[in-house]
Order: structure tokens, then sequence, then C-alpha cells
């Protein structure tokens, strides 16, 4: 999921203590509506300048939402997948120009020339098979998959495809020979200062992860309450979705990625890469589980957002202005009251121009 946000409010009362900054606390205050609950955080040149909360993260136990919350990020997994794979051609253990079979093992014939580069770009022709909480093994997922038709030749169009970043998660896992999530938590997380973003490693506090609501307001529970295996979610979600992160954990990220020794400037320089048109009229392109748009109003943006039936949040980088914006929420859509992910439009440009 990526969002054309510059095109395009979310108003309401910060209930939480934080760090606030002034005129991004007004502007919320006029532009969220009351009801739903989520974190907002924005950094500029390297400071942190607002990380609250609003509303609830658990309505029936009246806990404030957070800096300190966990919320499933949903897509905007699919970064830290492609980090991995970024971090794994560092040291020289694969390529993304390498063909997928190289590291899956055999392929059908229609498969043959699909890249890593194809997965991480969307443009390997997959399209999606089963139910994200389907309790299925990594292998049956990679099995599945490589049996399904192509919707498009492997490098021909665009077409977002999930369980694609399910696949490089799996080649991360063949060629690191560790677990998915342990690779992240060892070469990504840990040396960003990342405590609290994984699937089960971090040591989570009993109400740190925020409840997740559906269109009527029914408590759907917390994302590790969904049907997961074990380890995390079952491989549909893993690897395109379904990691956990706090606000503060992700301002971490950002300053990871203004550095260069988590990975290397050639590395985010081929991430960041605008290689393919999403959409000509928003002049979105997708690089490496990024979207990307080479010219805004603020110049360039790299940016990925993330949905479900009940939570919605972007996370947004803005390297000419030294500015990163996320915001999330477990309540995004109330039937006849609002939709967050339709006014992502004016709350995230909203919050730079605030600064």
């Amino acid at each position: 999921m990526i969002s054309t946000w510059f095109h395009a409010a979310l108003a309401g009362v910060l209930l939480s203590t934080a760090q606030v900054h002034p005129r991004i606390e007004a502007f919320l205050d006029r532009t969220l509506p009351p009801g739903p609950g989520g974190t907002v955080a924005v950094a500029r040149h390297g400071e942190f300048v607002h990380c609250a909360g609003f509303g609830l993260a658990d309505r029936e136990n009246r806990t404030p939402a957070g800096c300190d919350t966990a919320y499933d990020v949903m897509s905007i997994t699919k970064q830290f997948t492609a980090a991995g794979i970024m971090k794994l051609q560092m040291t020289g253990r694969l390529r993304t120009t390498d063909r997928i079979a190289v590291h899956l093992g055999a392929v059908p014939a229609d498969k043959r020339r699909i890249t890593v580069r194809h997965l991480l770009t969307h443009t390997s022709g997959l399209g999606d098979v089963g139910d994200d909480y389907d309790p299925v093994s990594r292998d049956t997922m990679t099995r599945r998959a490589l049996a399904s038709p192509l919707r498009s030749a492997p490098g021909a169009e665009f077409h977002y495809s999930n369980v694609g970043y399910s696949l490089l998660a799996a080649i991360i896992e063949r060629v690191s020979g560790m677990s998915y999530e342990r690779f992240l938590a060892e070469h990504l997380f840990a040396p960003a200062g990342m405590t609290s973003t994984g699937y089960v490693l971090p040591r989570w506090k009993a109400d740190q992860i925020a409840i997740e609501y559906d269109r009527r307001g029914t408590r759907r529970g917390r994302p590790t309450e969904h049907p997961w295996a074990a380890d995390g979610p079952h491989w549909y979600l893993r690897g395109n979705g379904g990691m956990l992160s706090t606000a503060r954990d992700m301002y971490r990220w950002h300053r990871a990625l203004e550095g260069n020794r988590i990975l290397s400037r050639r590395a985010k320089a081929e991430m960041f890469a605008p290689r393919v048109v999403v959409d000509r009229k928003a002049k979105l392109h997708y690089g490496y589980g990024w979207g990307v748009f080479p010219r805004t109003e603020f110049g360039r943006v790299v940016e990925h957002d993330g949905g479900n039936d009940w939570s919605y949040g972007q996370f947004a980088r803005f390297p000419d202005k030294g500015v990163m914006v996320f915001w999330i929420t477990n309540h995004a859509y109330q039937e006849g009251q609002w939709d967050l992910e339709e006014l992502n439009g004016t709350l995230t440009p909203g919050l730079v121009r605030a600064l």
C-alpha cells in the first residue's frame, strides 16, 4: 500500500502527556476528528520536535496513546525487508540483479526471469495468494506463489504484490541462515537503537500494544492476538506487513537512514532511486520498499503508508528539508464519521507546514 498524500486532515485533542510542538499541536487540534486513537511524530534536522498520542490506545481500559505505544505498521514493514536485502548485498551475499532461482531453487519456466529487483519494485508480475492470516509456512507460501499465474511478464509492469515481499523475506532467511525477524533485529534494529520493533522478539509491556477497532467501533484486539504462528505472522503476511513498532523507534530508523553506518550511501541511493512509475499524474514512483516523489513543493519525498481493515499509518521522509513525519492510528475508519486514510492528503503535508 502506497499513498499519494500530497494530492489529496486528521481533529481532536491530544490526551497523553508528551513532547509537543505548539504549532503542530494546534494543527492537530483543529484537524483530527474526535474518536480515533493514534500517535504523531515529527523530526527536523535530526531532532525530535513532536511525539505525542491522541485518543486512546485501549478504550476499554482507558489507556492513552503515546510516543511509546506500539502499533502494527502494516506495509511500512516493506522498507525493513528491502533494507535487509540491501544489507545482504553490501556483504556480498546476493545481488539485486540475481534471478530468484539462485536463492529459492528451481522455479517454473514463466518465473525464471524474475529477479530480486523485480520483487523489490513490484514488477515481478506476481499477484497475491491467500489471506494474511491463513496458517501457511514459508515453504507453502513459496510453492503457492511460484505456482500462481503471472499478471504480466517479469519487468513489464508494476503490480503491487504483498507475496513478492514475503518471497524476499524467504530469500533473507535462505541467504543469511537466520530467521527473518532475527536478521533484521541484529543487522538493522539493534544498530539503530530500535528496541521496540519486531514481531515477537521485543519485550512488549502488557499495555504497550494498541488495540485495533473496526468501522463499527468494535474491538478487534491487538495485532498479536490475530492468528499468528509462535514466531510471528504466518507467511502471507510476513515480510510484507505485520511488523510492530513505536513512533520513537521510527524516529530512530529515520536517524539511521540519515547516516551511513547501517546502510551505505550507495545502498541507500539504490534503495531510494525512482525505478518504476506508479502514478504518472501524481508523479509517484517506486524504489525498493518506498514510494518516491522526485519533485514536490517540499523537494524530494520518500514515503510508504500501511493499512488494513482497522488501522492506517504513514511514514514520510523529506530529505531536502531534513524532516520526518510518522503518524498512525488504531481506528482509521468509522462509518459515517471519519476515514483517516482519505485525510492523509491534508495531515502529512500539514504537519510539515506547521514546523
